[in-house]
């Protein structure tokens, strides 16, 4: 008799609140660790609960995480309110089974729902996931000033963006 399979169950995201900042913090790690992102406090991770985007996995903990920050409009430049995305991670045994590609397509949903201008990510990796979805190198001057600001020259990344 062959081997039962648990029936597939699809991927969804939701958004994230306080009482994740443990899940959040702990899948986190390991790319904090590896330098591919900045460390923060579970508190922060709390008071920022309502940036995320995240995926349940089968076994309760989070399979992903996608913050988006959205920063006020730039009358002076222009243009409209404009959004950052940030700490975006999947679980390593979750990667390449469309866990990013999901987390991205809500974040694009959500900040066109917000009508933002445009959105900005840093990277220190290849940003694949976010060339492919339309994000181009950009000059950190056109990203908002706060943000921009707050970039660490030390982790040599990069800037990307995307207009909406």
């Amino acid at each position: 008799m062959p081997a039962r399979t648990a029936p597939h169950t699809p991927l969804s995201v939701r958004s994230a609140h306080a009482g994740d900042a443990a899940a959040l913090e702990a899948l986190s790690r390991p790319f904090v660790r590896s330098g591919a992102l900045r460390e923060r406090p579970r508190s922060l991770y709390a008071a920022d609960a309502a940036d995320f985007l995240v995926v349940d996995g089968p076994d309760g903990t989070l399979d992903g995480c996608l913050g988006l920050r959205v920063h006020r409009a730039d009358p002076a430049g222009g243009r409209g309110p404009t959004g950052v995305l940030y700490n975006f991670c999947v679980a390593p045994h979750r990667q390449g089974r469309g866990v990013g590609q999901l987390l991205m397509r809500a974040a694009l949903a959500r900040a066109t729902a917000q009508s933002l201008y445009a959105l900005f990510t840093a990277t220190t990796g290849g940003g694949d996931l976010f060339l492919r979805h339309g994000f181009a190198p950009a000059s950190a001057r056109l990203a908002p000033a706060a943000w921009a600001n707050s970039l660490d020259p030390r982790r040599n990344s990069w800037v990307l963006a995307r207009v909406l």
